[in-house]
């Protein structure tokens, strides 16, 4: 089955309104129309209604880096998933920072996903180990338990659409990459958990993605690995020309061809 290719830029708490608006007219200039390569931005949330009026809904869309669970209710503070359904098609659920920082536990990324696929928005669910979770060899174990408690709510049917991210913790901010062997384990573990929750139709359907340190000269290299679907970018997205690179790379890759 042929997947759509699918690049998706995490801004995190960077850029302020006017900044976000500027980074995002840079790319309309650098960034072509690919019909087979889905290009997707993740601003704060100040800057989401804004990007919403501006950006051409035919090359990018919008994504939410994060979002409450309930859809509405005395929670200050709170940006619910449910008020974000008009402006988003994605949201980024379960982000390593989240879970890190914010104690977001497994229940919680669980009830996010419900609620996303709730509201007609596309969860790009993370997953991914630590440093020291990997040194003790825990990293299938912790995918595992990933998957399993943040898709039990969810249908075959919804799962489909759900968009999953590998992102390794101890690779996020490094100088380089996992390898590729690495990255080729844990997505054909990432897969074979998908298959055996859902089946071999949902497992062919559902896109995969890489997070860590995906700068443009790794691109070629990392969506050459079987079953990668495309890339959750952090800071290289944050400069246009090497975002356009990335995007560039991902295209080639999906007509089977390098960046010279």
């Amino acid at each position: 089955m042929s997947r759509v290719k699918l690049v998706v830029a995490n801004w995190k708490m960077y850029l302020s309104i006017h900044e976000a608006s500027l980074l995002t007219h840079r790319l309309h200039k650098s960034i072509k129309t690919h019909r087979n390569v889905e290009v997707v931005l993740a601003p704060n949330y100040l800057s989401l209604q804004p990007l919403s009026q501006e950006i051409d809904r035919r090359r990018f869309r919008l994504a939410a880096q994060d979002g409450y669970f309930v859809d509405e209710g005395a929670f200050t503070g709170e940006v619910s998933l449910s008020q974000m359904r008009d402006l988003v098609h994605y949201a980024i659920i379960g982000h390593s920072e989240r879970r890190r920082f914010f104690q977001e536990s497994f229940d919680e990324t669980r009830d996010k996903v419900a609620a996303a696929v709730r509201n007609g928005i596309v969860p790009i669910l993370c997953l991914g180990e630590t440093k020291e979770e990997r040194s003790q060899k825990e990293t299938k174990q912790v995918l595992h338990d990933q998957i399993v408690t943040a898709l039990s709510n969810i249908t075959s049917e919804d799962a489909e659409n759900i968009v999953l991210a590998y992102e390794p913790v101890w690779a996020i901010g490094a100088n380089e990459p996992a390898s590729p062997d690495t990255i080729k384990e844990a997505v054909d573990w990432i897969r074979y958990q998908v298959r055996e929750l859902y089946g071999s139709k949902t497992e062919e359907s559902i896109r995969v993605l890489y997070g860590g340190s995906d700068e443009p000269e790794y691109v070629s290299g990392i969506m050459a690995i079987d079953g990668v679907d495309g890339l959750l970018v952090g800071r290289a997205s944050l400069n246009y020309e090497r975002f356009s690179d990335i995007v560039t790379g991902v295209y080639l890759a999906a007509l089977g061809e390098t960046k010279e």
